[in-house]
C-alpha cells in the first residue's frame, strides 16, 4: 500500500480523490468505486501498488498496437479494480475482483522487480493492460520511470478515464498510448460503461499526443449500441481532424461476456464501418477480433503498396525498414526498427 497522489484532504478525515472525474468522496473506511484507492484515517491508500493479478508475454500485435515495433514482444501487466463498469467486460476477474480477498493471494512486485523481469524475458516493451491501467497510478509512475532509464519502451492500453494533471505528469513516461474509445456519446458511455466523461477520453487522447506518445484507438462494435454511421462517422470525423488522418483505428468484433448476452458483431458489421472510416478521410483503419483475414494489413496511405502484412496476432513481413515506403518514400507515422 502507499498514499495516493491526486487526492484532497477534507473535514472530519474525509478526502476526495482527483485521478478521475468521479472525483469520489471518501469518508474513514471507505473505497472508492475503482475499488483500489481507500481512506484510511483521512488519507487516501492505493492497496492495490505493487499487487500484480496477471502477467503475460504477448504479440505487441496483441493489445492491438499495429504501428509501434510491428512484431515485438511485451511484458504485459495487470492489476486489480476498474474505475469503469463496462457491462460488456472481457476481464471482469480483474475488474470486478474482490480486492481484500484478491490480494492475499497475489504476489508483490517492486518496480525494480518488474523491470528486471521484462528485460530477463527478452521483451522490450513494458504493457500495462487487461484492467484499467489509471487506477495503478502511483506504481506505474514509479515503474515507468525506472523502464525508461533501462532502455525498455512503455505503454498503456487503456480507456482514458484519467483527469488532465495526472496524466500530463505521466505521460513524459509512456511512449504509447492504446485508447479505447467505446462511442461517441455520453448517453453511449453512461449506459454501456457507467462512466458519462466522454470529454475525459477524448482529452486523454490529446494529451498523450502532445506529450509525444504514440497512439492508437479502439473502438469495440456492439450491435445495437455504437454500431450506426451517426455515430461513427462523427468519430471518426474527430479522429482525422482532432489525431490526424494517419492514427490508427482498430475497429473490433464484440463477443458476449459478463452482463451482455448479444450476439457477436457480424463481420459484415465491423468491415461496414471500417470502409465507413475510409471514406472520412482516415488512412489506417484495422478490423480486429475475427478470422476472416480481411483489413489487417497495413497500406501505405500514398501509393496504396501492402507494407505490412498480418496473420492474426502475427507478422508475415513488414517492408518498411526507415519508416518509409520503399516504393514512393511516404513517410508513414509508425515506429519501425
Amino acid at each position: 500500500m502507499k498514499e495516493a497522489l491526486y487526492y484532497e484532504q477534507r473535514e472530519d478525515h474525509r478526502v476526495c480523490c482527483r485521478l478521475c472525474p468521479r472525483h469520489c468522496t471518501l469518508s474513514t473506511g471507505q473505497i472508492g468505486t475503482c475499488g483500489v484507492r481507500r481512506n484510511i484515517d483521512g488519507r487516501l491508500i492505493a492497496l492495490s501498488y505493487g499487487v500484480v493479478a496477471s502477467m503475460a508475454i504477448d504479440p505487441v500485435e496483441k493489445k492491438p498496437l499495429y504501428h509501434f515495433y510491428p512484431g515485438a514482444r511485451t511484458f504485459s501487466l495487470g492489476g486489480l479494480g476498474c474505475n469503469l463498469r463496462c457491462r460488456h467486460c472481457q476481464n471482469s476477474s480483474l475488474s470486478r475482483a474482490s480486492v481484500h480477498d484478491a490480494m492475499r493471494q497475489l504476489q508483490r512486485l517492486s518496480p525494480e522487480e518488474i523491470v528486471t523481469l521484462c528485460l530477463e524475458r527478452d521483451c522490450r516493451l513494458l504493457v500495462w493492460t487487461y484492467n484499467e491501467p489509471s487506477i495503478w497510478y502511483e506504481y506505474i509512475l514509479d515503474t515507468a520511470g525506472l523502464a525508461k532509464e533501462r532502455g525498455l519502451k512503455t505503454v498503456l492500453v487503456t480507456a482514458g478515464a484519467i483527469n488532465r494533471k495526472p496524466l500530463e505528469e505521466l505521460a513524459p513516461f509512456i511512449d504509447a498510448y492504446r485508447l479505447d474509445i467505446k462511442g461517441f456519446t455520453n448517453k453511449l458511455y453512461r449506459n454501456l460503461c457507467g462512466f458519462p466523461f466522454l470529454e475525459t477520453v477524448l482529452q486523454s487522447a490529446l494529451i498523450a499526443l502532445d506529450a509525444g506518445c504514440h497512439l492508437e484507438v479502439v473502438s469495440n462494435i456492439i450491435p445495437g449500441w455504437n454500431d450506426d454511421d451517426l455515430q461513427m462517422g462523427e468519430l471518426a470525423e474527430w479522429i482525422r481532424d482532432e489525431l490526424g488522418a494517419e492514427i490508427p483505428w482498430h475497429i473490433t468484433a464484440y463477443y458476449p461476456a459478463l452482463d451482455m448476452s448479444e450476439p457477436p458483431t457480424p463481420p459484415t458489421t465491423i468491415h461496414r464501418i471500417v470502409a465507413l472510416g475510409r471514406a472520412r478521410g482516415l488512412k489506417e483503419v484495422f478490423s480486429g477480433n475475427l478470422r476472416d483475414g480481411k483489413d489487417i494489413d497495413t497500406l501505405c496511405p500514398s501509393c496504396g503498396v501492402v507494407l505490412i502484412r498480418r496473420d492474426g496476432f502475427s507478422l508475415l513481413q513488414n517492408r518498411i525498414t526507415s519508416g518509409e515506403c520503399p516504393e514512393c518514400g511516404h513517410r508513414l507515422l509508425a515506429y519501425i526498427d
